[in-house]
């Protein structure tokens, strides 16, 4: 396996913009016009989360044809993860003052934890809980929709039931985790203060880091032997079976590697934002992650990227300055590069070539 030059050079781009960022930041003085604003640092740190949840959709669906409209439920599980620990680090800082329990609880009158907040103390256990959380429901999804062979629109419908089953469970009170108001008001992480520029400037870092990373890994993926079988199940499924590989197992592996991708950006979300709450698993917060990976070119990684970033750039810019017609410009932006780029930037202005993607459908 030989990842080619252009993806290389990616990856050094993504590591300078994680390091050249916070130096604009914290180096250059406020009054300098190259100076980065911390506000804008927490929101880019908040694209580079979207980048790789809109990453480890492309996996899926531009090389092995997975189209999921559920991927919002593994970020949401990743994200709430992260939040019950950061819940568990106010301690008697809260409302109520309650070292014990968590401050929605001390109001809905709980009378102690729940046995699965256990551990959330530990920062190393959440983040294996952030990976396992969405993993194992990954796994244990797809083991029984690829075993029985559940493709195409059906699996795409499956995959959204389930998250909207997974919203409509996290809206109730008496699941433990803060039902529609969510788990938020958070105070450090590690010891440091979440509000604090240099912990923002982390955050942002940890973020490029792992987008960096879940792009190598991408590209060493679909670079290698199993990559084109991936790419051979998507485009040819019967026949890659008929010779004589085990499609579901394929499937599965590369599915729940992308819901643990997906859960580690949800991880990311969290402190940066401040909030997580059962919106996150609407489903049309997976649909809205599809939409990115078309824009940008489905099957390219690097156009992944481009989507997620440069929607929700628009989004934050239309939010503010034209709140009333976002939406209507949103299914605008997927109308139009159905009709008019159909392989999305980076397929159809020949990005794909340079970088060497092979998944590009």
């Amino acid at each position: 396996m030989q990842l080619k030059t252009s993806t290389w050079l990616f990856a050094v781009l993504l590591a300078a913009v994680t390091i050249i960022v916070p130096i604009l930041n914290l180096a250059v003085p406020e009054t300098s016009p190259l100076h980065f604003p911390t506000y804008g640092l927490s929101l880019f740190g908040k694209y580079l989360s979207f980048a790789l949840l809109a990453l480890s959709v492309d996996l899926i669906w531009g090389f092995c044809g997975i189209l999921s409209l559920g991927h919002g439920a593994f970020f949401a599980l990743g994200g709430y993860a992260m939040g019950m620990h950061l819940m568990r680090q106010i301690g008697d800082r809260g409302v109520y003052g309650n070292a014990e329990l968590p401050d929605f609880m001390v109001f809905l009158d709980w009378q102690e934890l729940p046995w699965y907040w256990y551990g959330f103390d530990s920062f190393a256990f959440a983040m294996a809980m952030v990976m396992l959380a969405p993993g194992v429901l990954a796994f244990v999804f797809g083991w029984f929709a690829f075993r029985s062979r559940v493709s195409g629109v059906y699996l795409s419908i499956i995959t959204q039931a389930m998250t909207f089953a997974l919203m409509l469970a996290f809206f109730r009170n008496d699941m433990g985790f803060g039902g529609n108001n969510g788990l938020t008001d958070f105070k450090e992480l590690l010891g440091f203060d979440l509000r604090s520029q240099s912990t923002r400037v982390a955050l942002f870092m940890a973020s490029g880091t792992a987008l960096l990373a879940g792009f190598v890994l991408c590209r060493m993926i679909v670079a290698s032997k199993l990559g084109k079988i991936l790419v051979g199940i998507r485009d040819a499924e019967s026949r890659t079976r008929f010779l004589g590989y085990r499609v579901e197992h394929y499937k599965l592996f590369v599915f729940t590697l992308s819901a643990v991708m997906a859960g580690i950006a949800g991880a990311l979300y969290v402190p940066q934002v401040g909030i997580i709450n059962p919106g996150e698993f609407a489903p049309a917060n997976s649909i809205e992650i599809v939409v990115w990976v078309a824009l940008g070119g489905r099957g390219t990684l690097i156009g992944a990227i481009m989507g997620a970033v440069l929607v929700n750039l628009t989004k934050s810019y239309l939010t503010a300055a034209f709140p009333e017609i976002w939406l209507f410009a949103l299914g605008g932006l997927f109308v139009g590069v159905t009709l008019f780029l159909p392989k999305g930037i980076a397929g159809s202005f020949g990005l794909a070539r340079l970088i060497g993607a092979r998944g590009q459908p």
